[in-house]
């Protein structure tokens, strides 16, 4: 039989890090403050650090590695939709332009909202930021290696890739549209063409 008290205490962590994905990724670390999330999360402000002790650093590298997990999840599931690598990354192109609309051109990941700000000021945070992208990188090789990308290339054309989708959602936004995205699809399309090849 569970312990209410415990199952609560485990709910109110779960929001708080939550009202910490959705603010760090709409406002930025630097722009979010405690009063807010503990706000956002329903929650006392000092059961913030009751759960996180170490502040709001602590709580950003929480924010960065669940949401890390969640996004190595999404990549896995849309490249499943094909075998073939470079149909598969086309559809997670698609994927990540669609869901830019439904957000209205919000940053969707708060992990490159995160790095962008402190990587050159925070070591704790530059870590987790570097760790996290390190596993979607490693990942995607994987899958690319498994669909027939030599091994010696796959990691190369996964942070490649990575590399395309992150700068496009950048220059989407501040377009307001999906047009860097899709062209972005068509260099990752390349990209994994050419490992194919052996390139």
């Amino acid at each position: 039989m569970s312990d209410g008290k415990s199952t609560s205490t485990h709910e109110t962590r779960q929001r708080i890090v939550r009202a910490g994905i959705e603010l760090f990724r709409r406002s930025g670390y630097t722009g979010t403050g405690m009063k807010q999330i503990a706000e956002a999360a329903d929650a006392p402000f000092g059961s913030i650090y009751h759960f996180f002790p170490g502040g709001k650093v602590q709580l950003a590298e929480e924010v960065v590695r669940t949401s890390g997990a969640v996004y190595l999840n999404l990549v896995t599931t849309l490249m499943a939709s094909s075998d073939d690598p470079v149909t598969a990354t086309a559809d997670a192109f698609t994927g990540a332009a669609d869901t830019l609309t439904e957000l209205d051109f919000a940053d969707p990941c708060p992990i490159a909202t995160v790095a962008l700000e402190v990587a050159s000021t925070n070591e704790r945070l530059r870590q987790a930021t570097s760790e996290v992208f390190g596993s979607w990188i490693d990942r995607l090789a994987a899958l690319y290696t498994a669909g027939g990308v030599p091994a010696s290339l796959a990691h190369d054309t996964a942070a490649s890739v990575i590399a395309l989708l992150e700068g496009a959602f950048m220059l989407a936004r501040a377009a307001r549209s999906t047009a860097p995205v899709l062209a972005a699809s068509g260099a990752a399309a390349a990209v994994i063409r050419a490992a194919l090849a052996g390139d």
